[in-house]
């Protein structure tokens, strides 16, 4: 039976993908390493010790890549963040499935101020009180450690969970932790792209039109 709601954050209640994207590019390229948008843009979803050693080789724990790292936050929060939209029906979701009964849990690869100004942008930090970030796992996703960690905050097994998310790192996270994920194509990613996922919506207003939890029970 279905007791709880595992929710990534960016791309899924926020529409913060393209200025994640746009933030590594004008921090890589301050730094003298020119990554074009293209090659960044579908690199976000996995956490940022996966992005740099996949976009420019220089590890996140190193001196450069701390400070890569904290730059790109400052672009991002600096240029992008006060402009983020939640996407199209996030709050009235997560509303609607704490008024049924059900735990809603975060499991982000941001760190924990920039979670909590996502949820923020996201119009949903009232609403949620147990959330997982980078430093409630070892390795960000797409490894399974963050839901892993979201799984075991919530109390409840992996069969009575389910995840909202938006990327194929997301699916991939969710089903190494045996979690199944409902996906929404909010983040840019296609339906092709979002294989594995138990079911597709365009956003989270759609999930709320057609949501009944007994379809939701993973032992129907």
């Amino acid at each position: 039976m279905l007791r709880g709601v595992i929710f990534d954050v960016d791309g899924t209640l926020v529409a913060s993908n393209h200025a994640h994207a746009l933030s590594w590019v004008e921090a890589l390229s301050e730094a003298g390493y020119e990554v074009s948008y293209d090659v960044i843009r579908p690199m976000i979803g996995m956490g940022g010790d996966k992005l740099m050693p996949a976009a420019v080789g220089i590890e996140s724990d190193s001196a450069e890549g701390k400070r890569l790292g904290a730059r790109r936050w400052e672009i991002f929060e600096g240029r992008y963040l006060a402009r983020l939209e939640p996407t199209p029906g996030a709050r009235a979701l997560v509303e609607r499935l704490i008024s049924d009964g059900l735990q809603v849990v975060v499991a982000s690869s941001a760190d924990g101020d920039e979670l909590g100004a996502l949820l923020k942008a996201a119009g949903v930090a009232d609403l949620i009180e147990e959330t997982t970030s980078s430093s409630d796992a070892e390795d960000s996703k797409p490894d399974p450690d963050i839901v892993v960690a979201a799984v075991r905050k919530s109390g409840f097994e992996p069969d009575e969970l389910i995840m909202v998310g938006d990327t194929p790192y997301d699916i991939q996270a969710a089903t190494g932790a045996g979690v199944a994920l409902v996906a929404v194509l909010t983040g840019g990613w296609s339906i092709e792209e979002l294989a594995g996922a138990v079911a597709v919506y365009d956003d989270p207003a759609e999930i709320l039109r057609h949501f009944d939890r007994r379809r939701w029970n993973r032992s129907d």
